[in-house]
């Protein structure tokens, strides 16, 4: 079996030139053991995946009982006419599912990373209908669900302002060679973020797939 990403940034595979930026998808082989063609590049959309060739190529990989996990929605939310929740983006993203299917494969779809800003203690919902519109076309279709809003979300606000902006691209000036004068990035993940995030979805896959229900069950006698 092969785990095989579509994606935007926030999964792309890391640049040598911007470490230690990476998307998620950067560590999904490492976290779940799975062999794992990326696919995903900064700034792609539903659209933009397609008209680039780049689902061509990730369908020509795809054997049965393979898996392509699919997220988008950070770009396809700055082109609302094209791309509307309950349109263009929801149309896209359901032939997507369709075409993973007809290759004997799975398809599982991921709703988008949370931007981190927070408000106070919350972290305030960017991404508008974007994540119920992925919600509901899984219910629709029948297709697994990995909600990385939700993840995220709880995530950040778990470990706090202070903490949560250690997963995410903020560098002092001279930390890092690809942004000398530092950086303050909200979106994108450092090395530690993804590294979190991949593992989130490793271990969400395996859920899915139904693994480790054949072990026996553990368990000491309560002691009262």
């Amino acid at each position: 079996m092969t785990y095989h990403l579509a994606g935007d940034s926030t999964v792309a595979p890391m640049k040598p030139q911007e470490v230690p930026m990476s998307g998620w998808g950067q560590f999904l082989e490492e976290t779940s053991g799975v062999s794992t063609r990326n696919h995903a590049f900064g700034g792609a959309t539903t659209e933009s995946f397609i008209e680039s060739g780049s689902w061509e190529q990730l369908l020509a990989d795809v054997r049965p009982g393979d898996t392509v996990i699919i997220q988008f929605g950070h770009n396809d939310q700055k082109q609302p006419e094209l791309l509307a929740s309950r349109g263009g983006y929801q149309d896209r993203l359901r032939r997507f599912v369709s075409d993973v299917r007809e290759r004997g494969a799975d398809a599982v779809l991921c709703t988008s990373c949370a931007r981190r800003w927070f408000d106070g203690d919350r972290v305030t919902p960017t991404h508008g209908d974007y994540p119920n519109a992925v919600r509901d076309l899984a219910h629709e279709l029948d297709a697994p669900l990995i909600d990385l809003s939700v993840f995220t979300t709880w995530l950040y606000e778990d470990l706090g302002d202070e903490g949560s902006a250690r997963l995410l691209s903020h560098y002092a000036p001279g930390e890092t060679a690809a942004w000398p004068d530092g950086l303050t990035d909200d979106t994108h993940f450092r090395i530690e973020g993804a590294r979190k995030i991949a593992a989130f979805v490793a271990a969400s896959l395996r859920g899915i797939e139904r693994r480790d229900g054949d072990l026996p069950p553990r368990g000491g006698a309560l002691v009262h």
